[in-house]
């Protein structure tokens, strides 16, 4: 039996061990699927794309069966199995009985499409609630996939290039087209540089157990919506398509949002699987393979156009939406590579070097301390103590000038060749929080001052603990905190997204996750503009 004999007789609904009134047949490329009552079979098409290969009745009946046990792990309860479709005296049959087996399909449950992530956004049903649930079920579903030795392969550099290069090569066809030839050029130079700058970061993904057997092609219309989240249709027939770092499969949902004109929604998404997961340096990879999840989507997009079977008006909606994805991955392009100088500030004991070392530590970024650069520049050791009175010794106006002349001197040559830097002093003078931002400006970094915030008793506390420790180089007690406060100029004239006001009393990794909300929050609001 041919395929559209099959396809044919599986839209009679008495074939069905349900019997449904009627049976509604959608095609895709690689499927035919039919919605049969509250059923759904799902029957693959004979095709060979060279990514995939459904050429014989023993492939499709294993990768049937590989997208049931697949899609199991988000969405247990909906996928049923695999069922037989025979053929007996030239009539079709599904399930057990006589007759020849001549194909297989994958039974699920028919879901509400009412309920579908993507409906719910155009109705403006998605609150925080959902970006939640949503952010745990699939920080969950990374935690416990598979990881291997073989898997981790497909996160190492050399494939994620040939990934890159393969798309830049089929798409070179649309230069000038589809894509102006400028804002091509740089997404290739965007994303070649990146990898080239953070080839370490990769090797360090790979090590830690990040590169797992994902869904990889997690996007709104795949996400049910209701008393629990179910995430369905994944990819089966190729497992290099599903084999990735964590943050490449977090990124298409997120990029997804974005190109839906709901950046908000998608940088709050990012900041809550950031929170639950804690997976920090994902944040750095963001913005890079949102670039790529949108540029896969433009050449899908731009390959359609070659279909001569397709409508003008069905040419003009592929030419938009590919349009649409370039300039998506454009913007994503152009702030991979733009560095961050970060200013933690506030008075003596509001935990801004605890922050800061855990900042580095977790981003890998240069950390440098006014408290040790103090005395260097003193030519004394950075665990000798000078607890010296208030403005006196090294502390005086005119040698605080100078460590802060010396901080940002040094930040500007981590500016200049690229790289984020985080700079951790009392920043208690509006003109040296002024001069860093003016510095950043130069460079055309990103810039963000953390004022670190915390009551008396914390910092008597902390003060206190500091002292007997002896294991620090900053010289801060309490008996100058009174003085401080004095000189301390309140914070004024910074526009809402470059400074953030954090408690630090707050357990540390609270912290850390409230900073990375701003700052993808920031960048939210960055394309809420862009877009608009």
């Amino acid at each position: 039996m041919d395929f559209a004999s099959l396809v044919a007789a599986l839209q009679n609904p008495e074939i069905y061990p349900e019997k449904p009134v009627t049976v509604d047949l959608v095609q895709t490329h690689i499927s035919a699927i039919f919605f049969a009552g509250h059923h759904v079979y799902k029957v693959k098409k004979p095709v060979n794309f060279g990514f995939l290969d459904f050429t014989t009745l023993e492939k499709r009946a294993y990768y049937c069966q590989q997208e049931v046990d697949l899609n199991r792990r988000l969405a247990r309860e909906v996928y049923l199995g695999v069922v037989e479709v025979r053929c007996h005296q030239g009539r079709v049959s599904i399930g057990e009985g006589p007759g020849e087996v001549v194909e297989y399909a994958v039974k699920m449950k028919r879901l509400p499409q009412d309920c579908m992530m993507d409906r719910w956004l155009a109705k403006g049903l998605i609150t925080a609630g959902v970006i939640e649930r949503v952010a745990a079920k699939i920080a969950q579903f990374h935690a416990q996939a598979v990881t291997s030795p073989e898997i981790s392969q497909f996160g190492n550099i050399q494939t994620i290039r040939g990934n890159l290069e393969e798309n830049f090569s089929q798409t070179q066809k649309y230069v000038g087209f589809i894509i102006p030839a400028e804002p091509y050029r740089e997404i290739i130079e965007a994303s070649r540089r990146f990898l080239d700058r953070l080839h370490s970061l990769f090797r360090k993904r790979m090590a830690e157990g990040k590169i797992r057997d994902c869904h990889g092609d997690l996007h709104l219309e795949h996400i049910c919506l209701g008393e629990e989240i179910l995430i369905y249709d994944c990819i089966e027939f190729n497992p290099r398509l599903r084999y990735s770092d964590v943050a490449s499969d977090i990124a298409f949902l997120v990029m997804d949002l974005d190109s839906r004109q709901a950046p908000l929604l998608s940088a709050d998404l990012a900041s809550r699987y950031l929170a639950i997961s804690r997976d920090w340096t994902l944040y750095l990879l963001l913005d890079f393979y949102k670039s790529y999840r949108a540029y896969v989507r433009a050449k899908v997009a731009s390959f359609r156009l070659d279909d001569p079977s397709l409508s003008s008006e069905e040419k003009a909606l592929n030419l938009r939406e590919a349009g649409r994805y370039y300039r998506l991955s454009h913007f994503y392009a152009a702030r991979m590579n733009r560095p961050l100088l970060l200013i933690t500030g506030g008075w003596i004991g509001t935990g801004k070097s605890t922050l800061a070392s855990a900042l580095a530590e977790a981003l890998g970024w240069e950390w440098l301390r006014a408290d040790v650069i103090r005395k260097e520049l003193a030519r004394i050791s950075p665990w000798q103590h000078r607890f010296e009175d208030f403005h006196r010794g090294i502390y005086t106006p005119e040698f605080s000038q100078k460590t802060y002349r010396a901080l940002l001197e040094r930040a500007r040559n981590s500016l200049e060749s690229g790289e984020s830097i985080i700079l951790d002093a009392s920043f208690k003078k509006q003109a040296d929080r002024l001069a860093a931002r003016e510095l950043a400006r130069t460079w055309q970094a990103g810039f963000l001052f953390i004022e670190c915030q915390a009551s008396d008793e914390k910092i008597r506390e902390r003060l206190a603990r500091r002292v007997s420790e002896k294991s620090d180089p900053s010289d801060g007690r309490w008996e100058i905190l009174a003085e401080q406060k004095k000189d301390y100029d309140p914070v004024e004239g910074f526009e809402p997204d470059l400074v953030l006001f954090l408690n630090t009393e707050r357990p540390l990794e609270e912290c850390l996750a409230g900073i990375f909300r701003h700052l993808l929050l920031r960048a939210g609001r960055e394309l809420s503009r862009a877009v608009h």
